[in-house]
C-alpha cells in the first residue's frame, strides 16, 4: 500500500534544477535510503517528503492519519533549556514518564549522560545525537533521517542500526555509511539529473542494479545510433515520401535523430600528486595529553613509516582528533616530543569546514592556494581541477554561497590536496561527502604516494583503505591491530587480541590471489565474427533493400487488387510476412555492426598497445 506519494513534481534551487517531473512512491515497511552527488537535492527531497517544503509542481500525497518524524541535518534548539527539555519539546506530545526514562537510557547510550545540561554548551555532534533520540522516541508511521550517522562512533552506529531494523513503519534515510546501507535499507532511492530511480534492493545490490541500468541504456542508445546510421543511409539513397510507407520512415528518421542520449553520471576524478619523502617521516616518542582529569594520550611512542596507511578509531571523545592535531601541530603535548621529518608536507582535512568566505567565487578559493597542480600527467590548472571535482564552468564563477554543505566539504578537499601535500591526515572525511566522492577519493588514496592518518567510523572507508588500525581503548592507551576495520572486530573476537603481523601478511596475500583470479576470469575475452555472422554482415544490407523493395512491390500490389478480396488476402499475408523478415534483419544489422565497432576498437586497443611496447623496448635499447 502507497502510504506517501510524490507525482512528477519539479522544483528548483536557485538556478538549479533539482527534480524534473519525478516520482516516487513509498509503500508500508520499506526502508530506503537515498543516495546522489551533493548538490543534487537529497536533503530537499526528505523536506519535501515531511511536509517541510513544497514542490513548483506536481502533488505530495500522504496517505491519511500518517504521523512522520523527521531528522534535520542540522537540529535547531532552544539554547537554554536543559539536554532533557530540549528532548520533551522535540516530542510531538507530552512526553509521559515511560518515554522519559527510555529517552534517558537512549541519550546514555548515545553519550549525553548530563540530562541537566544547557544545550548551548553540547557540541554539534552531541545536538545531533540529541535531535535523534527526540524523534526515535515516540512511534511514527514513517521516519524521515537526514545523516542520522554523523558524529556517530562505530558502536553507536551499530545500535542504530538495530533500532532501524527493529522499526516496523516506513524508513527513508539519507547517509553516506555504505556498510548501515547495507545493513538497514531494502531499497535504494538515487537522485540523478533531475530524475529518480527506485531500486528493490540493499546497496551492494544496488551497485549491480544500476550498472545492469546503465548498460541497458547504453545497449538501447547504440541501437538508436545504428539505426538512425542505416536511416540516414537509406534517405542519401534518395526515396519517394509520397507513399505511406516512405513517409512513415521519414517520420522515424525524424524521431531518431531527435532522441537523447542517456545522461552518465558525473565522477569525481583525482590524480595522485608525487612529492619527494625522505627517510625521516613522523616520529612520536612518549606522548602524553590530559584535558583536566580526562587523561587522553599515556606514553604514547610511535614512528610512521613510509606510505603507511593508520586508521584511527575509538569513542566519541577520546582523543582521537587531539592525536590528529597533535601530530599536526595545532595542539602539543603535555609531555613528549612530535618530529617531523624536512620533506614531510602536511595536509590536514578537518572534521568541520573551516569559514569560507561565502561571497569569494569558488574559482578565486582554489587560486589563493595553486593556480597549477603537479600530477603524473603534467601540471593542471585550478579550473580543470575544478572540472574534475564536478564544479563547471558557471559553478566556478559563482559565489561559495550558492554551494551546498556537501559541495562546499568537496571544495575544502580540493584545497588540502591543491597544497600538494605527501601526508594526508584525515578528520572524519566521509562526514558529508557522498557515496560517488567517497569512492573515488579511496581509489585516490590506494594510489597516494604518501602517508595517510584517518580518523574515521565509517567502517567501510577504513576496510578499503588503511592496513593498520589504532584503537583507543580507555585511560590514554591505544591498541595497534593488523589490517583494517573487520579485521579488528574479527582480532577482538578471537581469543588472544591483536592479530599479528604473519597472519595479516597471509591474509593479504590470499586477498591478492583472490583479486587477481577475479580478473582473469572476467577480464575482456577476444570479439570475432563467427563464420556465418561475417557471411551475414557482408550481404545484409542487400538483403534489406531486397525486402524494402518487395514491401513497396506489395504496395502496388494492394493497390492494383483492391477489389480482389481472395488476392489481397494472399497480398496482405505476403506483406506480413516481409515486413516480419525485414523487423529481423534490422535487428540482426544492428547486432552486427555494433559487433563490428567492438571489435575494431579492440584492435586499435592492441595496436595502442603493442605500439607502446615497442616504443618502450625502443627506449630501453
Amino acid at each position: 500500500m502507497n502510504i506517501l506519494s510524490l507525482e512528477n513534481i519539479t522544483h528548483s534551487y536557485t538556478e538549479r534544477k533539482l527534480f524534473d517531473e519525478a516520482s516516487f512512491y513509498l509503500h508500508e515497511g520499506e526502508k530506503v535510503g537515498v543516495i546522489g552527488i551533493n548538490g543534487t537535492g537529497k536533503s530537499t527531497l526528505l523536506k519535501i517528503m515531511a511536509g517541510l517544503e513544497i514542490p513548483d509542481e506536481g502533488q505530495v500525497i500522504k496517505a491519511a492519519n500518517m504521523m512522520i518524524h523527521y531528522l534535520p541535518q542540522n537540529p535547531i534548539f532552544n539554547e537554554e533549556d536543559t539536554v532533557l527539555e530540549s528532548v520533551q519539546n522535540m516530542i510531538h506530545h507530552h512526553a509521559n514518564e515511560d518515554e522519559l526514562v527510555k529517552a534517558k537510557a537512549m541519550m546514555t547510550r548515545l553519550g549525553i549522560t548530563d540530562f541537566e545540561q544547557k544545550t548551548s554548551e553540547l557540541s554539534g555532534g552531541q545536538r545531533k545525537r540529541l535531535a535523534l533520540v527526540s524523534v526515535l522516541i515516540t512511534p511514527c508511521d514513517i521516519l524521515i533521517l537526514d545523516e542520522p550517522t554523523n558524529h556517530l562512533d562505530s558502536e553507536m552506529a551499530e545500535w542504530l542500526e538495530n533500532q532501524l531494523r527493529g522499526f516496523r513503519g516506513a524508513l527513508v534515510m539519507v547517509t553516506h555509511d555504505r556498510y548501515f546501507l547495507d545493513r538497514v535499507t531494502n531499497k535504494i532511492l538515487e537522485i540523478s539529473h533531475g530524475g529518480l530511480y527506485a531500486y528493490e534492493a540493499n546497496y551492494s545490490k544496488f551497485l549491480e542494479l544500476k550498472a545492469e541500468r546503465e548498460e541497458m541504456e547504453l545497449a538501447s542508445e547504440r541501437k538508436r545510433q545504428s539505426v538512425l546510421r542505416m536511416e540516414l543511409e537509406w534517405a542519401k539513397r534518395g526515396c519517394r515520401a509520397r507513399s505511406t510507407k516512405q513517409r512513415a520512415r521519414l517520420e522515424r528518421l525524424e524521431a531518431l535523430k531527435n532522441g537523447k542520449a542517456p545522461v552518465r553520471d558525473a565522477n569525481v576524478e583525482l590524480d595522485s600528486v608525487e612529492t619527494r619523502m625522505g627517510k625521516k617521516t613522523i616520529e612520536l616518542h612518549h606522548i602524553s595529553k590530559s584535558f583536566g582529569e580526562k587523561k587522553i594520550l599515556d606514553d604514547f611512542n610511535y614512528i610512521v613509516l613510509r606510505n603507511q596507511r593508520l586508521g584511527i578509531i575509538g569513542p566519541n571523545g577520546c582523543g582521537k582528533s587531539t592525536l590528529i592535531k597533535i601530530i599536526d601541530g595545532m595542539i602539543q603535548p603535555d609531555a613528549g616530543e612530535v618530529e617531523i621529518g624536512e620533506t614531510i608536507r602536511i595536509g590536514y582535512f578537518a572534521q568541520e569546514v573551516p569559514d569560507m568566505d561565502t561571497n569569494q567565487r569558488v574559482i578565486d578559493y582554489i587560486r589563493d592556494v595553486a593556480e597549477y597542480i603537479p600530477t603524473r600527467d603534467g601540471k593542471i590548472s585550478a579550473t580543470m581541477m575544478l572540472e574534475r571535482f564536478l564544479f563547471d564552468s558557471a559553478m566556478q564563477y559563482a559565489p561559495i554561497a550558492k554551494l551546498s554543505g556537501g559541495e562546499k566539504r568537496r571544495l575544502y578537499l580540493l584545497k588540502v590536496l591543491m597544497e600538494a601535500p605527501n601526508v594526508l591526515l584525515l578528520d572524519e572525511p566521509s562526514n558529508d561527502l557522498d557515496i560517488p566522492t567517497l569512492t573515488i577519493l579511496e581509489d585516490y588514496l590506494d594510489s597516494f604516494a604518501g602517508i595517510v592518518i584517518a580518523v574515521s567510523h565509517d567502517r567501510y572507508f577504513l576496510d578499503n583503505i588503511v592496513d593498520r588500525i589504532f584503537a583507543f581503548e580507555g585511560n590514554g592507551h591505544l591498541t595497534q591491530y593488523e589490517g583494517g576495520y573487520t579485521d579488528y572486530t574479527e582480532a577482538l573476537a578471537r581469543k588472544g587480541g591483536a592479530v599479528s603481523e604473519g597472519q595479516s601478511t597471509a591474509v593479504g596475500a590470499e586477498k591478492k590471489k583472490s583479486a587477481q583470479a577475479d580478473w582473469k576470469q572476467n577480464r575482456p575475452q577476444k570479439l570475432k565474427f563467427t563464420y556465418k555472422e561475417q557471411r551475414e554482415f557482408e550481404t545484409i544490407d542487400d538483403d534489406i533493400a531486397a525486402l524494402e523493395e518487395l514491401l513497396e512491390k506489395l504496395d502496388k500490389d494492394m493497390e492494383a487488387n483492391a477489389t480482389n478480396s481472395v488476392k489481397l488476402r494472399e497480398i496482405m499475408e505476403q506483406k506480413e510476412k516481409a515486413q516480419a523478415d525485414l523487423d529481423e534483419k534490422m535487428d540482426r544489422w544492428v547486432y552486427l555492426n555494433d559487433l563490428a565497432e567492438r571489435i575494431e576498437a579492440q584492435k586499435s586497443e592492441k595496436r595502442l598497445f603493442s605500439d607502446a611496447i615497442d616504443f618502450a623496448e625502443g627506449s630501453l635499447v
